[in-house]
């Protein structure tokens, strides 16, 4: 039966139960609070100038190949997409850096020039993270974390020891170069949690970076919010933006509406892919599944300190990507997980689109993302974020060895505060809820509410977690659950 279907927010688990809910006849309208559709994958432009305000990294291609083949469509139907080669480089120190190439067999003989025996090793662990890959991101990621039977299959019963042990234990065991090891354990902080705290099985991370590269979608990562918005506007899916929804309203149990700028507006279902927390904030009391206590338990993915800088010429010495450890990595966990604080000395991310697509600046001019990943709920001023971009534009400068700061033609700032005021997002958070053991498939909140009747819940805060491929995934997950409800 054709269904009226109401969704709040339009990121990319939005978008993604959008297309599929149209996909199966249903009539969709999709509310965004802000100006223009994408949530946390927005873009900023000025004087020439674009940056991705949220999302830089296009990893796991194939989940983005099987969400358009779901609708007939490819990609590069919509949108190309370029492989980056090399893929990043890592700062350990001035002039020593370590450059990370777009194929495995040159990664393994960079390991191996630093550290002696470690290339076999690296492609011995490059299997065993392929075999999960292949489990989790083709099979897993795909259950809808309703029942703890999900995570039991044949291939998780041989590998069950993993999901006890951690990826922290796994690395160390098999590499002792501490730059290895850092290179190794970065890509499980797009999970949200510290690599002592991730599972083994979360090793697919590291097959994802090393086996299937880093790539960039031509006029950034909104090129794909844009695709997602035109296969939806295709599949019949309206879109109001500058809609804010101040209440979902609730009778006898049953979700029937919600009140978006002071007007009621009816639905047969209402699905939020905005903030979880913010979400249940908007029904009342009773209804709600989640308690503040339980959300203040959580463990959560970091927030950042984000900037978005023009400069005036091109910058030398750092590629596409570039990530900077040249600092003490454990002490700036504590900061984030163990003892919630502003980092003393922060490792940061720094991202130049220009020096792959030449949309992104004028001619002859660089634009700059940087990014420090904080604790959720700091307080937040102007002048921490003036002094922390000195911190790290500084250490920039020593390490790339170039002046830049008489450069800057404008820079941009997006931290706490604005996570809050932006998408409503608990303390601030950027990523969601971490992907530790105990927060893991049916250990995440619902995509269901277990209260209400027709509600549903897509996006970062539930299954299957934080990140671009796995909120396609869940919107996926959210449709299917609606289609059988």
């Amino acid at each position: 039966m054709r269904k009226k279907i109401k969704i709040i927010g339009s990121g990319f688990s939005s978008l993604a139960a959008a297309c599929y809910l149209a996909q199966q006849g249903n009539e969709v309208t999709v509310y965004e609070k802000n100006s223009t559709i994408g949530g946390r994958a927005r873009q900023l432009k000025k004087e020439g100038f674009t940056f991705d305000i949220g999302p830089t990294w296009y990893w796991m291609p194939d989940v983005f190949e099987r969400f358009f083949a779901d609708f007939g469509k490819k990609p590069s139907d919509y949108y190309e997409l370029i492989k980056l080669n090399p893929a990043y480089q890592v700062y350990f120190g001035v002039k020593d850096f370590v450059t990370i190439a777009d194929n495995l067999p040159e990664i393994i003989t960079v390991f191996e020039s630093i550290e002696k025996g470690s290339g076999a090793k690296l492609a011995e662990f490059m299997k065993e993270a392929q075999s999960n890959y292949d489990i989790a991101i083709k099979d897993l990621v795909y259950r809808p974390g309703v029942s703890p039977l999900e995570l039991v299959t044949l291939e998780t019963a041989k590998k069950v020891n993993q999901f006890f042990g951690n990826i922290s234990k796994d690395i160390r065991r098999r590499f002792k170069n501490t730059k290895l090891i850092q290179i190794l354990e970065f890509p499980v902080l797009f999970l949200g949690a510290k690599p002592s705290d991730t599972p083994s099985f979360y090793s697919f991370m590291n097959f994802a970076d090393f086996g299937l590269g880093t790539w960039h979608p031509k006029n950034g990562m909104y090129s794909v919010i844009l695709a997602m918005e035109s296969l939806a506007k295709e599949l019949g899916v309206t879109f109001h933006l500058n809609a804010n929804v101040e209440k979902i309203m609730v009778q006898n149990g049953i979700a029937e509406a919600l009140v978006v700028n002071g007007e009621i507006v009816k639905g047969d279902v209402i699905l939020s892919g905005a903030d979880y927390h913010h979400s249940e904030s908007l029904l009342d009391a009773p209804y709600r599944a989640y308690s503040e206590k339980y959300w203040d338990k959580r463990t959560f993915a970091p927030s950042s300190l984000l900037f978005y800088v023009g400069f005036d010429k091109k910058i030398e010495n750092v590629e596409h990507h570039s990530l900077f450890f040249d600092v003490d990595f454990d002490k700036h966990a504590e900061a984030i997980y163990d003892y919630p604080q502003w980092p003393k000395e922060p490792l940061f991310y720094a991202s130049f689109p220009s020096k792959t697509d030449d949309n992104a600046a004028p001619e002859g001019k660089e634009a700059g993302i940087f990014l420090i990943p904080l604790a959720p709920g700091l307080k937040d001023t102007a002048e921490l974020r003036n002094l922390y971009f000195e911190k790290i534009i500084s250490r920039f400068e020593r390490l790339t060895q170039q002046t830049v700061k008489e450069n800057v033609i404008f820079r941009e700032s997006f931290c706490v505060n604005d996570f809050i005021k932006d998408y409503n997002s608990y303390k601030g958070n950027a990523y969601g809820l971490a992907n530790t053991l105990l927060q893991t498939a049916f250990l995440r909140p619902k995509l269901k509410s277990k209260k209400v009747k027709n509600l549903f819940f897509t996006g970062q805060l539930t299954v299957p977690g934080p990140g671009v491929p796995p909120s396609l995934i869940s919107g996926k997950l959210v449709a299917e659950l609606i289609e059988k409800n």
